[in-house]
Protein backbone atom coordinates (compact mmCIF):
# COMPACT_ATOMS: atom_id res chain seq x y z
CA UNK A 1 0.00 0.00 0.00
CA UNK A 2 1.44 3.68 -0.45
CA UNK A 3 0.39 6.72 1.10
CA UNK A 4 0.78 9.83 -1.04
CA UNK A 5 1.68 12.66 1.02
CA UNK A 6 -0.01 14.99 -1.44
CA UNK A 7 0.91 18.49 -2.16
CA UNK A 8 -0.42 22.02 -0.76
CA UNK A 9 -2.87 22.81 -2.87
CA UNK A 10 -4.52 18.77 -1.74
CA UNK A 11 -4.14 19.33 1.85
CA UNK A 12 -5.74 22.72 1.63
CA UNK A 13 -8.89 20.93 -0.35
CA UNK A 14 -8.95 18.38 2.67
CA UNK A 15 -9.62 21.38 5.04
CA UNK A 16 -12.15 23.15 3.03
CA UNK A 17 -13.95 20.50 2.07
CA UNK A 18 -14.53 19.43 6.38
CA UNK A 19 -15.79 23.44 6.47
CA UNK A 20 -18.08 23.85 4.03
CA UNK A 21 -21.57 22.83 3.84
CA UNK A 22 -24.77 23.98 1.81
CA UNK A 23 -25.97 27.19 2.28
CA UNK A 24 -22.21 27.88 3.73
CA UNK A 25 -20.24 31.36 2.61
CA UNK A 26 -16.80 31.31 1.08
CA UNK A 27 -14.10 33.54 -0.34
CA UNK A 28 -11.63 32.54 -3.19
CA UNK A 29 -8.54 35.50 -2.78
CA UNK A 30 -7.42 34.06 -5.50
CA UNK A 31 -9.36 33.47 -8.44
CA UNK A 32 -6.38 31.98 -10.92
CA UNK A 33 -8.25 29.76 -13.74
CA UNK A 34 -11.01 29.19 -11.17
CA UNK A 35 -11.03 25.80 -10.12
CA UNK A 36 -10.75 27.14 -6.31
CA UNK A 37 -14.18 28.69 -7.01
CA UNK A 38 -15.56 26.43 -8.79
CA UNK A 39 -14.94 23.49 -6.09
CA UNK A 40 -15.91 26.57 -3.62
CA UNK A 41 -19.55 26.56 -5.48
CA UNK A 42 -20.31 23.03 -5.69
CA UNK A 43 -19.73 22.86 -1.34
CA UNK A 44 -21.62 25.47 -0.40
CA UNK A 45 -24.90 24.81 -2.61
CA UNK A 46 -27.80 26.57 -4.52
CA UNK A 47 -28.21 28.39 -0.80
CA UNK A 48 -24.55 28.97 -0.40
CA UNK A 49 -22.26 32.37 -1.53
CA UNK A 50 -18.44 32.35 -2.73
CA UNK A 51 -17.13 35.65 -2.99
CA UNK A 52 -14.21 35.66 -5.45
CA UNK A 53 -10.87 38.59 -5.94
CA UNK A 54 -8.71 38.70 -8.78
CA UNK A 55 -7.03 42.07 -9.98
CA UNK A 56 -6.86 40.30 -13.61
CA UNK A 57 -9.63 40.59 -15.67
CA UNK A 58 -8.54 37.63 -17.76
CA UNK A 59 -8.76 35.13 -14.24
CA UNK A 60 -11.76 36.61 -13.49
CA UNK A 61 -13.29 36.25 -17.12
CA UNK A 62 -11.40 32.47 -17.17
CA UNK A 63 -13.46 31.98 -13.61
CA UNK A 64 -16.96 33.54 -14.56
CA UNK A 65 -17.03 30.87 -17.74
CA UNK A 66 -15.35 28.11 -15.83
CA UNK A 67 -18.64 28.86 -13.30
CA UNK A 68 -21.27 29.52 -16.46
CA UNK A 69 -20.13 26.01 -18.20
CA UNK A 70 -21.04 24.05 -14.72
CA UNK A 71 -23.92 26.02 -13.89
CA UNK A 72 -22.75 27.61 -10.99
CA UNK A 73 -22.35 30.74 -11.76
CA UNK A 74 -25.45 32.26 -9.35
CA UNK A 75 -23.81 30.61 -6.43
CA UNK A 76 -20.97 33.39 -7.18
CA UNK A 77 -19.92 37.31 -7.07
CA UNK A 78 -16.73 38.03 -9.11
CA UNK A 79 -14.89 41.12 -8.16
CA UNK A 80 -11.74 42.14 -10.27
CA UNK A 81 -9.90 43.84 -7.60
CA UNK A 82 -7.33 43.20 -5.17
CA UNK A 83 -8.38 40.75 -2.38
CA UNK A 84 -6.96 43.40 0.21
CA UNK A 85 -10.30 44.71 -0.30
CA UNK A 86 -12.62 42.41 0.46
CA UNK A 87 -13.56 43.26 3.78
CA UNK A 88 -15.49 46.28 1.15
CA UNK A 89 -18.06 43.34 0.04
CA UNK A 90 -17.77 40.13 1.81
CA UNK A 91 -20.36 39.99 5.33
CA UNK A 92 -18.57 38.64 8.38
CA UNK A 93 -19.43 34.95 8.69
CA UNK A 94 -17.15 33.64 6.36
CA UNK A 95 -16.96 29.41 6.97
CA UNK A 96 -13.86 29.49 4.56
CA UNK A 97 -11.55 31.00 2.62
CA UNK A 98 -8.62 30.42 0.32
CA UNK A 99 -5.50 31.74 -0.88
CA UNK A 100 -3.34 30.31 -3.53
CA UNK A 101 -0.48 32.72 -4.38
CA UNK A 102 1.56 33.55 -7.24
CA UNK A 103 0.62 34.20 -10.54
CA UNK A 104 -1.84 33.43 -12.82
CA UNK A 105 -1.07 29.80 -14.24
CA UNK A 106 -0.39 29.94 -18.41
CA UNK A 107 -0.28 33.99 -18.05
CA UNK A 108 3.07 36.04 -17.90
CA UNK A 109 4.77 35.62 -14.57
CA UNK A 110 4.95 39.74 -14.35
CA UNK A 111 1.90 40.06 -12.58
CA UNK A 112 1.95 38.36 -8.87
CA UNK A 113 0.84 38.50 -5.28
CA UNK A 114 2.67 41.14 -3.36
CA UNK A 115 3.56 40.70 0.83
CA UNK A 116 1.72 44.16 1.60
CA UNK A 117 -1.42 43.46 -0.51
CA UNK A 118 -1.27 39.40 0.76
CA UNK A 119 -1.07 40.76 4.45
CA UNK A 120 -3.99 43.16 4.11
CA UNK A 121 -5.99 40.38 2.76
CA UNK A 122 -5.37 37.13 5.01
CA UNK A 123 -5.89 39.54 8.15
CA UNK A 124 -9.53 40.83 6.97
CA UNK A 125 -10.58 37.16 5.93
CA UNK A 126 -9.54 36.24 9.57
CA UNK A 127 -11.79 38.97 10.91
CA UNK A 128 -14.53 37.95 8.44
CA UNK A 129 -13.92 34.04 9.75
CA UNK A 130 -16.97 32.61 11.30
CA UNK A 131 -16.78 30.43 14.58
CA UNK A 132 -14.86 26.85 13.54
CA UNK A 133 -14.28 29.05 9.71
CA UNK A 134 -10.98 28.32 8.04
CA UNK A 135 -8.28 30.33 6.15
CA UNK A 136 -5.97 28.08 3.74
CA UNK A 137 -3.02 30.31 2.46
CA UNK A 138 -0.58 28.05 -0.43
CA UNK A 139 2.86 29.53 -0.72
CA UNK A 140 5.13 29.27 -3.11
CA UNK A 141 8.36 30.27 -1.73
CA UNK A 142 10.31 28.87 -4.75
CA UNK A 143 10.38 32.59 -6.38
CA UNK A 144 11.54 35.80 -5.08
CA UNK A 145 8.39 37.30 -4.00
CA UNK A 146 7.00 33.91 -3.45
CA UNK A 147 10.00 33.53 -0.28
CA UNK A 148 9.19 36.89 0.73
CA UNK A 149 5.14 36.39 1.06
CA UNK A 150 6.56 33.04 3.20
CA UNK A 151 8.70 34.85 5.23
CA UNK A 152 5.91 37.85 6.30
CA UNK A 153 3.25 35.13 6.83
CA UNK A 154 5.09 33.50 9.05
CA UNK A 155 6.03 36.26 11.14
CA UNK A 156 2.15 37.52 10.90
CA UNK A 157 1.29 33.73 11.67
CA UNK A 158 2.65 33.32 14.89
CA UNK A 159 2.04 36.67 16.38
CA UNK A 160 -1.91 35.58 15.72
CA UNK A 161 -3.88 35.63 19.32
CA UNK A 162 -4.11 31.98 20.80
CA UNK A 163 -7.92 32.17 20.42
CA UNK A 164 -6.99 30.92 16.68
CA UNK A 165 -5.42 28.29 16.24
CA UNK A 166 -2.96 28.45 13.26
CA UNK A 167 -0.98 25.66 11.57
CA UNK A 168 2.00 25.36 8.93
CA UNK A 169 2.52 22.55 6.72
CA UNK A 170 5.56 21.47 4.42
CA UNK A 171 7.83 19.46 3.41
CA UNK A 172 10.92 20.08 5.47
CA UNK A 173 13.55 17.84 3.00
CA UNK A 174 12.88 19.04 -0.30
CA UNK A 175 15.47 21.29 -1.95
CA UNK A 176 13.17 22.76 -4.93
CA UNK A 177 10.90 24.62 -2.53
CA UNK A 178 7.58 22.98 -3.47
CA UNK A 179 4.53 24.90 -2.04
CA UNK A 180 4.00 25.27 1.44
CA UNK A 181 0.61 25.61 3.55
CA UNK A 182 -0.61 28.23 6.00
CA UNK A 183 -3.70 27.47 7.74
CA UNK A 184 -5.93 29.86 10.59
CA UNK A 185 -8.91 28.32 11.95
CA UNK A 186 -11.17 30.13 14.93
CA UNK A 187 -12.26 28.56 17.27
CA UNK A 188 -15.80 27.46 17.53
Amino acid sequence: MSTDFGSARRWAERLIVDALYPGATAVDATLGNGYDAERLCALVGETGRVYGFDVQAEAVERTRARLAQKGLLARAELFCMGHERMAEVVPPGVDAAVFNLGWLPGAAHAVTTRVETTLQAVSQAVELLAPGGVLTVCVYPGHEEGAREREALLAWAQALPASLDVMHQRYMNQKNSPPELLTVRRRP
